[in-house]
């Protein structure tokens, strides 16, 4: 029996994860599979798939994502994949891939939530800052917000189940269950973060948006979308304003990417430095809810949260 097409390949994602088996074709027992890659999409395959797939991602263990680049081999993975899920405009590289040799075979989960400009304003900015404004892409950094991240969930268990109705049962309630769980995550931030003294918070990675818009937080970022930007001395003034106005009196970086940025602004307002992670990588053991659970203490903490 053919395998479902959606299965035969790769779930493509830029975070990387740990645990998945090598990119592309089916299993030799017939096994369906689902390439990713990155980690937040190879999450919701491994949950929703269930023991019935066999996930792989095309990132490398804790590599920054953003700038994944695929190999002829890749390419190919891609090419022979039954379903590819990604992030349009995330991985260029996946984007590629996807059109000369996958556009059949693609899902865009960016389509199944809606979406918010990814740069932040800042009241003093110049006429440089608004025309970058007018350009800037989609923040795509869904996953952060509980409740996009279970639109994310609950499309990709409706193409497993379009794809393979023999396990549209499994796929279903794997997928409802996983937005359970998320429904409670929602809950607890809500919760957590409804009475604190400050509600400002400054990012060396400009990729907490729709978390900051869900709960009611302003999220200034020091760089932009891309980690690997260098912001200008005009703009390190600005974040340095920001915080000095707003007695920030934590700096957040990431820990896949250099804490230099967010250490310039903490040394010069008198702050400290703290990780809050994207969640685009995940080391053994850790998984998204408990990434999610440590980002939700650490800001609890910074913001002084009761």
């Amino acid at each position: 029996m053919k395998i479902p097409r959606f299965l035969a390949g790769c779930v493509l994602l830029t975070l990387a994860g740990t645990g998945c088996a090598s990119a592309g074709g089916s299993a030799d027992d017939g096994t369906p599979q689902v390439v990713v890659g990155f980690y937040p999409l190879q999450y919701l395959a491994e949950r929703i798939g269930g023991s019935g797939v066999q996930v792989s991602s095309l990132a490398q263990p804790g590599a920054e994502p953003h700038d994944l680049e695929l190999s002829p081999h890749q390419v190919q993975d891609v090419a022979e994949a039954d379903l590819v899920l990604y992030l349009a405009a995330f991985q260029p590289a996946i984007d590629d891939a996807v059109t000369q040799n996958a556009e059949d075979s693609s899902l865009d989960l960016l389509t199944a939530t809606d979406l918010a400009e990814g740069y932040e304003e800042l009241d003093h900015q110049d006429e440089r800052d608004a025309e970058e404004r007018e350009q800037s892409a989609p923040d795509p950094h869904v996953w952060l917000d509980p409740t996009r991240y279970a639109a994310l969930a609950g499309a990709v268990a409706d193409r497993m189940a379009q794809a393979d109705p023999d396990n549209a049962d499994t796929y279903t309630t794997n997928g409802e269950a996983l937005v359970g769980e998320l429904t409670a995550l929602d809950e607890q931030f809500a919760a957590g973060l409804a009475d604190c003294d400050r509600n400002e918070i400054v990012t060396t990675h400009n990729a907490f948006r729709y978390l900051a818009d869900r709960y009611g937080l302003e999220q200034v970022g020091i760089v932009g979308l891309s980690p690997e930007e260098e912001p200008s001395a005009q703009r390190l003034a600005e974040i340095q304003e920001f915080a000095a106005d707003n007695d920030v009196t934590t700096i957040f970086y990431e820990e896949a990417v250099s804490s230099d940025y967010a250490q310039t602004v903490a040394d010069e307002v008198g702050a400290a430095t703290e990780v809050l992670s994207p969640i685009e990588v995940a080391d053994e053991g850790e998984d998204y809810f408990s990434l999610m659970q440590a980002n939700l203490s650490t800001l609890q903490e910074a913001l002084g949260c009761s």
